[in-house]
C-alpha cells in the first residue's frame, strides 16, 4: 500500500495520537475509519435530501407509497422463513422484510 503525506494542524495530530492510543490502533486506521464514517454520513444526507424532494411532489410520493404497500404485501405470502449459512458451520434463520436484503 502506498503512502503519502497530509498536512494537518498540530492540534489535529495531537488528537489523532490520543485517539490512536486510546483505541490501541495505528493512526492510519483511525483516519481511514473517520473518513469512511464521513463518507457514509454524506451519502445518507444525500439520500435524505432526495427523499425530502420526492415527498414535496405529492403525486409522485403517493405512487412511491402505493408501490411500497404492494411490496409489503409480499411479506404475508405464508411461506416459512428460509435458512442461510451465516458463518461456516452456522445456520440461522433468514430474515425477510425491509432492510435485510443485499
Amino acid at each position: 500500500m502506498g503512502q503519502t503525506t497530509v498536512r494537518v494542524t498540530e492540534s489535529t495530530r495531537a488528537l489523532l495520537r490520543r485517539l490512536a492510543a486510546a483505541e490501541g490502533r495505528p493512526m492510519q486506521i483511525i483516519i481511514a475509519t473517520a473518513l469512511e464514517a464521513y463518507r457514509r454520513e454524506r451519502f445518507l444526507r444525500g439520500v435524505n435530501a432526495g427523499y425530502a424532494t420526492l415527498r414535496e411532489d405529492t403525486a409522485t410520493w403517493a405512487r412511491v407509497t402505493e408501490e411500497r404497500a404492494v411490496w409489503d404485501r409480499t411479506l404475508l405470502d405464508g411461506l416459512p422463513a428460509e435458512t442461510v449459512e451465516t458463518r461456516p458451520g452456522k445456520v440461522g434463520p433468514r430474515r425477510r422484510g425491509r432492510g435485510h436484503g443485499r
